[in-house]
């Protein structure tokens, strides 16, 4: 290429040399500045090239992260004891969705979401995680791997609605002293390509996380689970096993807590917006066990 533009350059410059001769018998060339055309356009030609090359591999990039990766997510919500109508609302949804075909997942995922937006007031605690992994099988695997931890949490599983296969059992009445009582609901979710979740530490990032998740396309869900414990309406959660069993969950209305003295130490001591949350808790809540598992580290900027 650069050789046919120099070959134009060059026989228009020749054309010009045969200008009448001056009274000192030379002539008027003009080769440098054809030269110097030349470079120009072909410093363009590689400006275009390079640009090219950067929006091929944009899009392979693009593609190739949506057609190979699955992520995984989980987003976990403490409510009040007073929310008792929710569990209400997931044990309807339990007994009539078709969890074997993927209507009936997005259904499931839809449906649930929209309870928790419908309810914020309810809503005290938040925790979510993102796992991106390379292929369909590791997020698989990974789906599974929440679900068995989540599910070892329970002492009964009295309603279940796997693949549309769905199982019922009596329910065991708790006896319950404790003056404060919640409900945690867990939704994992595994769907194609490269999803997120915001970092919860406030009822709009929950809700922000909660649109999310309902807004993901059947097409690209590939797995929904969605538990509750405890799935009796008129049973909840001590405070003591909230925290025991679901450590990583922040309470929405931290600043407000944090204005105690053992909560302004914590702050002071805490050098991310993450060890704020799980330090918080251990102090000030009694989390006795705190994992920094999958905690991103964020600065206080992120706010």
């Amino acid at each position: 290429m650069g050789g046919n533009l120099f070959s134009s350059s060059s026989s228009s410059s020749s054309s010009e040399s045969h200008s009448p001769p001056t009274p000192d018998g030379g002539g008027w060339v003009f080769v440098g500045s054809a030269v110097e055309v030349e470079r120009e356009e072909g410093f363009l030609e590689l400006i275009v090239k390079i640009v090219f090359l950067l929006v091929l591999f944009y899009i392979f990039k693009r593609i190739t992260q949506y057609i190979e990766k699955t992520s995984v997510l989980k987003l976990q919500v403490g409510l009040l004891g007073t929310g008792k109508s929710l569990q209400k609302d997931l044990n309807q949804i339990a007994e009539i969705a078709d969890t074997s075909k993927p209507e009936g997942l997005r259904y499931v995922l839809q449906e649930t979401t929209l309870a928790l937006l419908r309810h914020p007031n309810y809503c005290i605690y938040g925790y979510s995680s993102v796992d991106v992994k390379r292929g369909f099988e590791e997020g698989e695997k990974r789906f599974n791997q929440l679900s068995i931890e989540e599910r070892g949490k329970f002492d009964e599983e009295t309603l279940v609605n796997v693949n549309n296969i769905r199982k019922q059992s009596a329910t065991t009445q708790r006896s319950n002293d404790f003056r404060n009582e919640y409900i945690v609901i867990t939704i994992i979710v595994a769907a194609e390509g490269v999803e997120n979740l915001p970092f919860i530490y406030s009822r709009a990032q929950l809700k922000k996380a909660l649109q999310k998740l309902a807004i993901i396309s059947s097409k690209r869900v590939k797995a929904v689970e969605v538990l509750w414990t405890p799935q009796n309406e008129n049973d909840t959660l001590t405070e003591r096993e909230l925290l025991e069993d679901y450590c990583l969950l922040r309470h929405l209305n931290w600043r407000k807590n944090c204005l105690n003295s053992r909560g302004r130490q914590v702050w002071k001591n805490s050098h991310t917006l993450d060890k704020v949350f799980v330090d918080y808790q251990k102090e000030v809540f009694g989390c006795l066990e705190p994992s920094y598992e999958g905690i991103e580290e964020k600065g206080f900027e992120g706010e």
